[in-house]
């Protein structure tokens, strides 16, 4: 269940699995990190835009959790206290290659991609070639994402991608709740009015166009056609995965803005067995526990 939403009510489950991880049941263990891996991984692939350094900070945030559990005194919820974790650490963390690249700029992001020369295609090779383009639409919208600054990225992925309301968000940010509206309002009227002046799919009157723009990115720039980063058919969209529904929050924002966002890609993370025995053998990990 989406930690995020009011509904969630796991909370009493995690305890349970905490405890037994404390006394050294390896079960409980990896149900508790299975169960939370997949959301910090998909907010850590959000801030980041690599899958690869996405994993590597998800591993870092988890042997923190996990070296940290028996700290955990339920004076907060459970759920508080693992993502505050997460959210201090990514604000805290080196800063990423594709962090440096982006600089936190919407203008040096346009830039880079008025860069990128215009080949247009023809109808029939627009529908040949239309998993290439759905990637370079999701690359750019994770590009997007990486101009907002850290702290705005994480009440976005928080509030928008995974429907945080302003209790919860606060609660995690440790913000007031007027604060945490305010900073959603904000990076959503960034990225609006980059979106609006910049992408030809929420307005028609700009002449960028991702196919356009994907001959060249695929054929000389940094996207492959043998690795897709975005656009796999095991993903699902974070609409699918999260299930919200549309709220008043989004007036800031026209329809087809939000559409594009709620399709963004949400990594159900297959290999979370694998994962889990990298964790396991964290030196920091196995000298706290004595796990059976």
């Amino acid at each position: 269940m989406n930690p995020f939403i009011t509904e969630y009510t796991t909370d009493q489950d995690d305890q349970i699995l905490i405890e037994k991880s404390i006394a050294g049941n390896r079960q409980a263990l990896e149900d508790l990190v299975k169960k939370h891996q997949p959301y910090i991984y998909n907010i850590a692939w959000k801030m980041v835009q690599m899958p690869a350094d996405a994993q590597d900070i998800t591993q870092e945030v988890l042997v923190k959790v996990v070296t940290n559990l028996s700290q955990f005194q339920g004076k907060s919820s459970f759920r508080t206290w693992l993502y505050r974790i997460v959210v201090n650490h990514f604000l805290q963390m080196k800063r990423s290659p594709r962090e440096s690249l982006v600089d936190e700029s919407f203008q040096g992001f346009s830039e880079r991609l008025n860069s990128i020369p215009d080949q247009p295609l023809t109808d029939i090779e627009i529908k040949e070639r239309q998993v290439e383009i759905r990637e370079m639409n999701l690359a750019c919208m994770s590009g997007m994402l990486l101009c907002l600054t850290r702290d705005q990225r994480l009440v976005y992925i928080l509030g928008e991608l995974f429907g945080a309301d302003h209790s919860i968000g606060a609660e995690i940010l440790e913000i007031s709740k007027g604060n945490f509206r305010i900073k959603l309002s904000r990076a959503r009227k960034d990225l609006w009015q980059f979106m609006n002046n910049r992408c030809g799919l929420v307005n028609k009157a700009n002449p960028c166009r991702c196919h356009k723009k994907v001959t060249y990115a695929f054929d000389q720039g940094p996207l492959s056609s043998k690795d897709l980063l975005f656009n796999k058919k095991d993903y699902q969209s974070f609409q699918q995965h999260i299930a919200q529904d549309a709220h008043d929050a989004w007036q800031i924002v026209e329809d087809k803005a939000r559409e594009l966002h709620a399709n963004f890609p949400y990594n159900p993370m297959a290999n979370k067995k694998e994962f889990f025995d990298r964790l396991i053998n964290n030196d920091r990990v196995v000298a706290l526990f004595n796990l059976n």
